[in-house]
């Protein structure tokens, strides 16, 4: 949110806004923008703001030390790891090479690439085949979006870990397993077992 503050000279105020817009889960960033330019009366277009976002986002994002060397823990006891998100290609891809996930994980599967999204179990497929895995010996997901992670691993046929992160409280998803943050979902992946 800081990249639309900063470049528009918006102060506090239009953070918390944002960050507020940001919590109601709209799915489609189109929408999103489209909110923030009618709110803060932008002169860009919709697909300018877009568009710069996506081009923007992946220097910005980085990956914690302590989540690679938790994935390659995962891995080496035996895990296939796999990456399956929703979004333009440009900008997932370009967040999953910036921060060293590419090398971390064995596969990816990226709405923005495949023409499908999460919950749609279709791209979950895609990912357990480029693991090398079957779907049907089942496997987990690990997201923080009730409906196209936890609802759509569950159409999958995965156990899934929720990390709650309180931007959902009115949602009473049945993970199997809910978790603070992705370190403590890799703690409770690596107690159970594939």
């Amino acid at each position: 949110m800081t990249l639309i503050t900063g470049e528009h000279a918006l102060g506090n105020e239009a953070i918390s806004w944002l960050l507020d817009l940001n919590r109601a889960g709209y799915p489609h960033r189109e929408t999103f923008f489209g909110k923030v330019r009618d709110h803060f009366a932008l002169s860009e277009s919709i697909e300018e703001l877009w568009s710069r976002y996506r081009r923007r986002m992946p220097y910005l994002v980085r990956c914690r030390p302590e989540v690679l060397e938790g994935l390659a823990r995962l891995r080496a006891s035996g895990w296939k790891v796999g990456i399956v998100t929703n979004g333009t290609a440009d900008n997932q891809l370009g967040k999953i090479q910036r921060t060293g996930l590419a090398e971390a994980v064995d596969a990816y599967a990226l709405s923005g690439l495949e023409g499908i999204r999460k919950p749609e179990v279709g791209l979950f497929e895609i990912a357990a085949r480029r693991c090398g895995m079957p779907l049907a010996v089942g496997g987990w997901m690990v997201g923080d979006h009730p409906i196209a992670d936890i609802e759509g691993g569950q159409a999958a046929g995965l156990r899934t870990v929720w990390i709650d992160r309180g931007t959902w409280p009115e949602h009473k998803y049945k993970a199997d397993h809910v978790a603070a943050d992705v370190l403590q979902a890799m703690e409770i992946l690596q107690v159970r077992g594939g």
